[in-house]
């Protein structure tokens, strides 16, 4: 198939499913929160791909770095692996999720009606174009993957209590709710993003049934 082609073929999946990229927080992911936040994800089957951050493997592979001294490009790799195995770990939980790791295996889930949870490794770890620093982690990789699939939407689950319905990727990057290329990354993506906290599942499964956009917006 040609890149034109190709091309058109995304834009149509994404309009015709309301495509939505779903980042979880690796620390959502050791909360009490995990299971009902699937729950909610579950309804969004054949639309919903999960981005899941990589936790406490990605927290061990800075703690190594630190202490044996290997450069960033070995980080970044490590940590995308970290990613992949917490992808694993999600779709393990629950059944109708499934671990993709191209665009061509995340389509082919989602038009299976299934979750699609993307393991990033074979993707992005050979690209030049996203920068092998820990100012990029799984939150920007989130929005790097739905300006890709050109996804309706980006919510980027945290485990805290969210009180604002807006807020700056500038702020979120300098509370470090967020990575440090979150707010470039945003711009680059073009696509509607929401923050969602805890207690937010019952908002987030009635916006997959039609309700408006929940979460705080991000600009």
């Amino acid at each position: 198939m040609s890149e034109r082609r190709r091309g058109a073929s995304e834009r149509s999946l994404a309009a015709s499913t309301g495509l939505i990229v779903v980042k979880l927080g690796g620390s959502v992911v050791r909360s009490a929160e995990l299971q009902p936040w699937l729950d909610a994800i579950a309804q969004g089957a054949g639309r919903i791909v999960v981005v899941p951050g990589g936790g406490a493997l990605a927290d061990e592979v800075r703690s190594s770095q630190s202490s044996l001294g290997f450069g960033d490009e070995a980080a970044h790799r490590m940590a995308l692996l970290a990613m992949d195995q917490l992808a694993w770990a999600v779709a393990g939980l629950k059944s109708g999720f499934e671990v993709c790791d191209t665009e061509a295996a995340l389509r082919d889930a989602l038009a299976r009606s299934v979750v699609a949870v993307w393991a990033p490794y074979a993707l992005v770890s050979n690209r030049s174009d996203i920068p092998q620093s820990w100012t990029v982690t799984s939150d920007s990789l989130a929005l790097w993957l739905a300006g890709q699939l050109q996804a309706s939407a980006c919510y980027v689950i945290k485990s805290i209590a969210r009180t604002v319905s807006a807020v700056s990727a500038e702020q979120l990057a300098r509370d470090n709710v967020v990575d440090g290329a979150f707010p470039s990354m945003l711009k680059h993506a073009g696509v509607k993003t929401y923050l969602l906290g805890r207690g937010d599942q019952a908002a987030f499964a009635e916006m997959l049934a039609g309700a408006p956009a929940c979460g705080a917006s991000i600009d």
